[in-house]
């Protein structure tokens, strides 16, 4: 159960964060524009989900600042999680916005309206150009953040719409297709989906306390049972408090004849949790075995 580790620097960070969000909502302003002129409700879809991405980073960005500051009395567990709410929140809009431009697709193919193909064309072109500079400035930090993996996934998807929006802008100047600019639409709302349908579970699992998705807890519980002087063990509960932050806490039954060895298991039983399994933030409690509760749950509380 490793998790690496690659940070990016914060102030590094939080400006590559905010010349992202500057380029998305200059970028947005011209496509809603170019898609009036233009009559293209995939250019304008384009635009719209470019805009959740300025929103998705600023809110990114405000979570990214707010995870940073230390636990206090009043949140003991600290605030990174500040993230994670951050990336459901980020996920509702993009599932909102999804199933948006599906009804708008299905309204334009029921009154198909014309669409000036060069147009949608450049300002496609431009867009496709500044989603993969955005996805580009967040993709390091990805990779260890939940919260900016979701404002990336806004980016990326952003990049195939406007991918999208070039062939069809390409198809309807070359064989007169304006069916196509609803049905890009709907390609572009259902890749929102699905990523949405992808991601989304990974945060629930977060925010609802659970194991980490790559953890064997049955084998932690058995291998911290085996240790010298261990007579059982009860009460774990493994969660993870941000996506790369793990935590356990468990009661340790001393056997009674090894209650003077207790200090030395707890350190036993800490070390084996850090070399066996990763997990480095640790609570355990200590038992004789004589005084434990009867029947005490392997996981969960008293």
């Amino acid at each position: 159960m490793a998790h690496g580790h690659h940070h990016v620097d914060a102030s590094a960070g939080d400006r590559r964060v905010g010349l992202a969000i500057a380029v998305n909502l200059g970028l947005t302003a011209a496509q809603v524009i170019g898609g009036i002129f233009a009559g293209s409700l995939a250019l304008i879809a384009d635009a719209l989900h470019n805009f959740s991405d300025a929103i998705a980073l600023i809110i990114a960005f405000g979570a990214r600042r707010i995870a940073r500051r230390p636990a206090d009395a009043g949140m003991t567990f600290g605030y990174a999680r500040a993230e994670v709410v951050a990336a459901l929140v980020n996920y509702t809009t993009l599932a909102v916005l999804g199933l948006y431009l599906v009804y708008e697709a299905v309204l334009r193919v029921l009154d198909p309206s014309p669409v000036e193909g060069w147009l949608i064309v450049i300002i496609a072109g431009v867009a496709l150009v500044v989603d993969l500079a955005t996805a580009a400035l967040t993709y390091a930090m990805s990779r260890t953040s939940v919260n900016i993996r979701a404002a990336f996934l806004h980016n990326l998807a952003d990049a195939m719409g406007s991918l999208a929006v070039i062939v069809a802008g390409s198809l309807i100047l070359l064989f007169g297709w304006t069916f196509v600019d609803p049905l890009v639409t709907l390609l572009i709302a259902g890749y929102i989906l699905l990523q949405v349908g992808l991601e989304t579970p990974k945060v629930i699992r977060i925010l609802m306390l659970a194991s980490p998705q790559d953890a064997d807890t049955e084998a932690v519980r058995r291998d911290l049972a085996a240790l010298d002087g261990v007579a059982d063990v009860h009460n774990l509960r493994l969660w993870l408090v941000a996506e790369d932050q793990v935590a356990l806490d468990a009661h340790l039954a001393i056997e009674p004849d090894r209650w003077g060895d207790a200090d030395k298991v707890k350190a036993d039983a800490k070390r084996s949790l850090a070399q066996r399994h990763g997990i480095r933030s640790t609570t355990l409690e200590i038992e004789c075995a004589r005084h434990v509760c009867h029947a005490p749950d392997a996981y969960g509380y008293d």
